[in-house]
């Protein structure tokens, strides 16, 4: 591994190497060298510190995904600053209350989204600095925005420490208001690290960037992309699930990495026309955020046999912590998910009973990881960092993933599912995953999800979520029956829904708790 440094030298130096190279690239939007685009992100970095920003502080990024965010990044880390970026769709109160919640001291912002966004704000304090593009798109808006304000001192990059706060990621918290991670630049540069020794990037690669920028997919795709002088291309929201269009855009613009959530690639791989495209440049395909459907996995490894395929696993607390490779092509008597594999070389695994014992090879429990790449903890929440941590009596601190695996003789480890959507029913153990897994079986069903929610008379009532491959419902005598051949009769659904799709968040996962709310 490579000696701690800030996340943001890598553009210095990539573009140092290689200045003319293209480093972002909007296909509808415009391209950015590597010099056009760190003597942007510097420009920022002046402006930024004109308006008092300098380290430890954090800088609020609300703006569409676009070679203006890049810019934006990467100009907040020039400034010795952390970024904070929300969901551009998200409401307005909820992006105002990250921004306050963090004590934002600048925030970078599209013209339509500013006032309301103002309004928000000025509910809960005193709005800070903005910086107003008139949209996104090349990085145009962005440079007219710095040119109206005026010229700034230019500055060195700031030189931050490997426990510098980098950036900070909300998530879903438990509470109903969401939680900021918080990483710091060795926490992210020993990531980028990992990923270079395994995926062995290079200049001539060519990242897709489809996860949106306040998901922790993000980090993959956009350092270490410009840590090599690769080519980052931008995949907007708007036409992140449109199947058509992906392998369309894979094929022209000869991407050499993809990375997604599985539900992204098992669209692509059924209605994504894959065959009638030019796919040969792609040399990596990595998924993550959930477990991938065997039978789609199949179809995308059949229709693209030449990548190498990764299945890399973590929260967002530790990005990733573990990883597989697949080596198509998938069997055809396999139905099991594969595993997630082994635990990344720059992190440490444990996993722990409900005693927080270390369970024994073939015995389930809490995976559990320490090292380099796991966050510093929660913003202003100390209690709920104290509780998101074993402390070994040698001080050793392990992030408790929450999620329940099974470790093989053989080192690998299986994801089993949440210890949060673990229930008890009729005096078994129930893991909604596993019913998920069982319906997945089925060839008509396309997507299958499954909530339990507590009932006065059973306990426990467990709806399954459904959408066919023909927009046809089964029956509930056939789907019942095939339930049984499939399942114990516990894990038998007590209801079954059909749905046209299933509800996703902005980070293409199931959305479950929308689905709890209408079972």
């Amino acid at each position: 591994m490579a000696a701690p440094r800030p996340l943001h030298r890598a553009l210095a130096d990539s573009a140092a190497r290689h200045p003319e190279r293209p480093a972002v690239i909007e296909p509808e939007g415009g391209t950015l060298s590597y010099r056009e685009f760190d003597a942007l992100a510097g420009r920022l970095r002046d402006r930024l510190a004109a308006l008092g920003v300098g380290p430890g502080d954090r800088v609020g990024i609300y703006l569409r995904k676009s070679i203006d965010a890049v810019v934006a990044i990467f100009g907040i880390l020039k400034a010795g600053a952390a970024y904070v970026p929300v969901d551009p769709d998200a409401p307005p109160a909820r992006n105002a209350y990250i921004m306050h919640n963090c004590a934002v001291k600048a925030v970078i912002v599209e013209e339509r989204r500013r006032e309301q966004f103002a309004a928000e704000f000025a509910a809960l304090g005193e709005l800070p600095p903005l910086i107003v593009t008139e949209g996104t798109g090349g990085g145009a808006p962005l440079a007219r925005a710095l040119d109206a304000a005026g010229a700034a001192r230019p500055l060195a990059d700031a030189d931050n420490a490997p426990g510098d706060l980098a950036y900070i990621l909300y998530t879903s918290g438990s509470t109903g208001r969401p939680k900021g991670v918080m990483l710091s630049h060795e926490n992210a540069t020993s990531f980028v690290d990992w990923c270079s020794g395994l995926f062995t990037p290079g200049p001539e690669d060519r990242f897709s960037s489809h996860a949106p920028f306040h998901f922790d997919l993000s980090i993959l795709d956009i350092h270490v992309a410009i840590e090599h002088g690769a080519a980052l291309v931008l995949i907007p929201e708007e036409r992140g699930k449109d199947p058509l269009h992906l392998a369309r855009l894979i094929a022209e613009q000869r991407i050499t990495a993809w990375y997604s959530a599985p539900s992204i690639l098992s669209l692509i791989a059924q209605f994504g026309r894959l065959p009638e495209h030019d796919c040969s440049a792609l040399r990596l395909v990595l998924f993550a955020g959930e477990v991938f459907p065997v039978k789609h996995l199949r179809t995308l490894c059949e229709q693209l046999p030449g990548p190498r395929y990764f299945n890399l696993y973590g929260p967002t607390e530790t990005n990733v912590c573990t990883w597989y490779e697949v080596v198509p092509p998938v069997p055809p008597e396999r139905t099991a998910p594969y595993p997630i594999g082994r635990v990344c070389a720059h992190l440490q695994g444990k996993v722990v009973d409900e005693k927080d014992h270390p369970v024994a090879a073939g015995q389930e429990g809490e995976l559990c990881i320490t090292g380099r790449g796991v966050m510093q903890g929660y913003w202003a929440l100390p209690e709920q960092t104290a509780q998101g941590f074993l402390v070994d009596a040698d001080g050793t601190r392990w992030y408790r993933t929450g999620d329940i695996v099974v470790e093989g003789v053989d080192g690998e480890l299986t994801y089993r599912g949440r210890r949060d959507r673990m229930v008890k029913r009729r005096g078994y153990r129930v893991e909604l995953g596993e019913i998920e897994a069982g319906l997945y079986r089925h060839p008509q069903i396309k997507e299958a999800a499954v909530v339990a929610l507590p009932d006065a008379e059973a306990g426990v009532r467990i709806t399954a979520f459904l959408a066919s491959r023909d927009g046809q419902p089964l029956s509930l005598i056939a789907l019942k029956r095939f339930c049984a051949e499939q399942l114990p009769l516990y894990m038998i659904p007590d209801q079954f829904s059909w749905l046209d799709a299933l509800p996703r968040t902005s980070t293409d996962k199931t959305d479950y708790q929308r689905l709890k709310e209408v079972a």
